[in-house]
Formats: structure tokens, C-alpha cells, sequence
């Protein structure tokens, strides 16, 4: 079955997400530089970007910057005068994010800023920061509703945020792994969800070459 799930992916890659010279130097250079291959797929990062341009984003944050595959999707979807920040707590992965940025012609819309994330939104929150369109969480599962609670204080009515490797092979359903800090992590942001007044949630199971994982997406609900 995990053979006919790749194969409809590269299908679905074939039509929609064809990776060009700057995405595949991007995954290139992680590679090289022996980052963990855990970027999204180039279907995930297609839908990302159509999920980007579907809310007409003009302010993207990612909290989980990893080698920029994902920003460059991202990047891509955003108006001419449109922007993004992107948080990674690694320098060495920032600086080839930074790069592959660059290559891809994203380096004026798209700004990777080092640290710990749940230092920086506060920062973030208390500044002022105006809203973000849509927001992307692809960091350490642990901590997940955390970024979630923090993104909110960072968004408006209509945001999307989308959260990534929710499923995690079917581990959240399996009780045997329930205290896996990553599967704990991942259920108490799908459990909050699941309840949580301020926005409208699902969650999209997926499957392909990353294997069987999924997808939170929630909707920022207007005020009443």
C-alpha cells in the first residue's frame, strides 16, 4: 500500500509540484550540509501554497525554518509588496535557509530570524506586531499548542494557521505511545482544537512519500 500511496504522489507532483532548479538546489544543499531530510514534500509544499494563496496572504509566519524548502513555497505565494518571517532556532540551518532564499529571488520578501520561538513571539505579541495572514508550525512537536496559543495573539479574524506532522504514523492513536513527548505534544494541539472558541479546525490526514502523517487546519473565527 506505501508503493501505490508514493506513486499517486509523484503523480500528483507530475501535474502540480514540479520542484524547478531552486527547490531541488534547496534540498540539494540540505543534503549537503547534512541537515535532517524532514522538509515538507513538494505536494505538501504545493498546498501550502495554494492554502496561501487561497486567504490572499500579504503576512506569512513559520515557526520552523529548517533549510527554507517550505519558505520558498511560502515566499512564492505572497504578493509583490506581500512578506514573511520565518523563525529557526539553528544558525547553521538559518544561514542555508538564508541562502537557498536567495537563490530562489525570495531574499527581500522573506526574512529567517534565529532563536528560540517561544522567545521570539512574545517579543512579537508585545511589540505589536501587526497580524499575520497565514502561519505555518513546523517545529518541535513538544511545545505545539504553545506556538498555537501564541500564533493566535498573532492573528486576525480569518488567519489560517496550519500545523504540521499531526498524525505522526498513527501514533496518536496508538495508547502505547501516548507519553512520546512529540505524540503528546501533537494531541494536545488537536485536543484543544478540537473545542477552542476562537477558531474553526480540522485535520487533513495525508499520505505519499513522507509516509502517513497529517495536517491541523484552523481558521480564525470572527469576533462576536
Amino acid at each position: 500500500m506505501t508503493d501505490i500511496f508514493s506513486a499517486v504522489d509523484s503523480y500528483i507532483e507530475g501535474l502540480f509540484a514540479k520542484e524547478d532548479a531552486a527547490l531541488a538546489a534547496a534540498v540539494a544543499d540540505m543534503k549537503a550540509a547534512q541537515i535532517p531530510q524532514i522538509s515538507v514534500s513538494p505536494v505538501l509544499g504545493r498546498l501550502l501554497f495554494v492554502l496561501a494563496k487561497a486567504v490572499r496572504a500579504r503576512r506569512i509566519l513559520e515557526i520552523g525554518t529548517l533549510g527554507g524548502y517550505s519558505a520558498i513555497w511560502l515566499g512564492r505565494a505572497l504578493p509583490q509588496d506581500g512578506r514573511m518571517l520565518s523563525l529557526e532556532i539553528d544558525p547553521r540551518h538559518a544561514a542555508i535557509a538564508r541562502g537557498n532564499l536567495a537563490r530562489a529571488g525570495l531574499q527581500d520578501k522573506v526574512e529567517v530570524r534565529e532563536g528560540v520561538a517561544l522567545d521570539i513571539l512574545p517579543r512579537l505579541i508585545a511589540s505589536g506586531e501587526p497580524p499575520f495572514d497565514f502561519i505555518f508550525i513546523d517545529a518541535d512537536k513538544e511545545p505545539y499548542l504553545d506556538y498555537f496559543e501564541l500564533s493566535l495573539q498573532l492573528s486576525k479574524p480569518g488567519t489560517m494557521i496550519v500545523a504540521d506532522n499531526v498524525i505522526r504514523h498513527g501514533a496518536v492513536i496508538d495508547p502505547t505511545r501516548a507519553e512520546v513527548p512529540a505524540v503528546a505534544g501533537v494531541k494536545r494541539l488537536s485536543d484543544a482544537l478540537a473545542t477552542h472558541p476562537a477558531v474553526d479546525a480540522t485535520i487533513i490526514q495525508t499520505v505519499g512519500v513522507k509516509s502517513h502523517d497529517g495536517l491541523v487546519l484552523a481558521v480564525v473565527r470572527e469576533m462576536r
